[in-house]
């Protein structure tokens, strides 16, 4: 389990998030909702460093996450942030395999196990096929897809995605939902930032949402569904369907 406790965090001299508290389940897909400026980001950021904690604590099985060295923290959760300012001139194949870094020793040699796995995770998220290709030249879709297979090379049990479906087409956003459901399949907890609702309330084990930069609340989508919560956040109207193959949901 990943704990939020009494968590402050500001990004540089500005305080962003007061007293947060939320556990995110082991195993589970969790999908971080809510209106924009309410601070999905900056809550989740602080797993990389990207926002700085000022009071509280963060648990990740029972173990003082913060205390930890920073290679340490990146064996434990990987992150994929919404937006790189900076585009690496690296093949893919290369970039991918700067996610096996927290595993290397000095010399920074990888044994055949670190090998595999970068070949896996290129095949899993399709990118296999560019690995000669540098990231700077490729579409956004396709970039994202190699940035995703290289937090996937750091092999851990937490998976923090923020906003992953940017840039992808609606091809990609079908075969991330599957890659995501896959995840969770292998025991991964998967920890999302999504603004597609629909997406989040289908694919989800839990939503927390947040609105005025606090918790609002923690629940399952059938329960959010139940007492409106998400209409009454975002101020939406919902509209249900369902067939064969499941349940479609339409904001307005």
């Amino acid at each position: 389990m990943l704990e939020f406790c009494d968590v402050s965090i500001s990004c540089g001299a500005t305080p962003i998030l007061g007293d947060i508290s939320v556990c995110f389940e082991k195993g589970a897909v969790t999908t971080v909702i809510g209106p924009n400026g309410c601070g999905k980001t900056t809550l989740l950021q602080c797993l990389n460093g990207s926002s700085k904690v000022t009071s509280g604590t963060i648990l990740l099985d029972g173990t003082d996450y913060l205390a930890m060295p920073f290679k340490e923290r990146a064996r434990c959760i990987s992150f994929l942030p919404q937006v790189r300012t900076i585009i690496p001139a690296l093949p893919v194949k290369t970039l991918v395999e700067h996610g096996r870094f927290p595993h290397l020793g000095f010399s920074r040699k990888k044994s055949e196990k670190d090998i595999a796995i970068v070949n896996d995770v290129m095949n899993f998220t399709h990118v296999d096929a560019y690995a000669a290709q540098y990231a700077d030249t490729l579409s956004g879709g396709i970039r994202q897809r190699a940035f995703f297979a290289m937090a996937l090379a750091q092999d851990c049990d937490y998976i923090v995605l923020d906003e992953p479906a940017t840039y992808l087409d609606l091809k990609g956003q079908r075969e991330l939902t599957e890659m995501i459901l896959q995840l969770k399949n292998q025991g991964k907890t998967v920890i999302l930032v999504l603004h597609d609702l629909g997406q989040a309330l289908r694919i989800s084990d839990m939503l927390v949402i947040m609105q005025d930069r606090k918790i609002a609340a923690t629940a399952t989508p059938k329960e959010c569904l139940r007492q409106h919560i998400i209409e009454d956040i975002f101020d939406v109207r919902l509209k249900e369907f369902s067939d064969g193959e499941g349940c479609y949901y339409f904001f307005y």
